[in-house]
């Protein structure tokens, strides 16, 4: 099975955002032309600039919550690769309205419209907060609890609806459970940053970072390339065996909170030493959250023949080294 996509007439919704750009970035890298759905609510300008000049990309500024914006940006493409939506519990627990109307409506707006275009494949976005309650770990894919935030019932709802639309129009999908992904182009700023970026910026700043909770939560990080790589897969897989199947992609390894402040230290300290006299402060635990996240990947491992691209503790010296480039 080859590795990476090539030579297709490509779709990203949210490819101005932090995972959307990424990819947008690897799939013009080997020759396929890109179009990039976004409204720039969240995603942002600067992450697709050095596309715009490129023949083979295509900014298409809309929303998904528009079913002709969504039918519009269908002409001509293979593979639809969902990104766009409304992360982060925080933000679903404080607005559930506009998470429920972006992330479910959306979702079924952009679905419906690929396969009425007649689309090969859709592959997206789906989540580790799916998880909910569940106590198991590591986390296997039919193994599921009840959600703990808005959000987490939004992504598992578009689990439901890719299933049942696999079934009802023959449209291959194929959903990716991302866990806690960090790397180049995170936004550090605004009220719903992620942990890791936002620990770079205010160590960068010398201010004090705060972990919610005692830091004992612990995360299964995900590097950018390797949530890269998985599309890729997801995107080449011809067994029908793993299609229309949801899988984890992650790097199967825990991270404390804790031990996250400590290794983002280090790294920001080959920069700048004087962060080395820097302690995080404890806060609350953050509503919604999940304790322990481990993914199991072994079904992609066997049906996607995924592998991580690196462990944490390097994707975490590229992230750092990125942010002071």
């Amino acid at each position: 099975m080859e590795e990476f996509l090539s030579g297709k007439n490509i779709l990203v919704t949210g490819g101005a955002g932090f995972i959307g750009s990424n990819l947008v970035e690897s799939f013009l890298a080997r020759d396929n032309r890109v179009v990039c759905l976004d409204n720039f609510s969240t995603g942002r300008r600067k992450n697709i600039e050095q596309f715009l000049d490129n023949p083979n990309f295509k900014l298409f500024e809309g929303d998904i919550r528009d079913y002709d914006t969504c039918a519009a940006s269908m002409t001509g493409i293979d593979i639809v690769f969902h990104e766009a939506a409304l992360g982060s519990v925080p933000r679903s627990i404080n607005d559930p309205v506009s998470s429920t109307d972006v992330n479910v409506g959306g979702f079924v707006k952009i679905l419906f419209a690929a396969k009425e275009a007649g689309v090969k494949r859709f592959v997206y976005a789906a989540s580790s907060s799916t998880y909910g309650d569940h106590p198991s770990l590591p986390k296997v894919e039919d193994q599921i609890g009840k959600p703990l935030s808005p959000y987490a019932i939004t992504k598992y709802v578009d689990e439901l609806f890719a299933e049942n639309f696999s079934k009802l129009y023959g449209i291959d999908v194929i959903g990716l459970r991302y866990f806690n992904v960090f790397g180049r182009r995170q936004d550090p700023e605004g009220a719903y940053a992620a942990v890791i970026p936002l620990f770079i910026k205010l160590l960068k700043e010398h201010k004090i970072p705060v972990i919610n909770g005692d830091g004992s939560y612990s995360r299964d990080f995900s590097y950018i390339d390797s949530i890269v790589r998985a599309n890729h897969l997801a995107a080449l897989v011809e067994d029908e065996s793993a299609i229309n199947q949801v899988y984890n992609i992650a790097h199967g390894e825990v991270t404390t909170l804790n031990e996250l402040f400590y290794i983002i230290r280090e790294r920001v300290a080959v920069h700048d030493p004087a962060v080395l006299a820097i302690e995080p402060e404890h806060g609350p635990n953050r509503a919604g959250d999940i304790p322990h996240s481990l993914a199991s990947i072994e079904k992609a491992r066997k049906f996607l023949k995924y592998t991580p691209v690196c462990d944490v503790r390097e994707g975490l010296k590229r992230t750092v080294d990125w942010y002071f480039r």
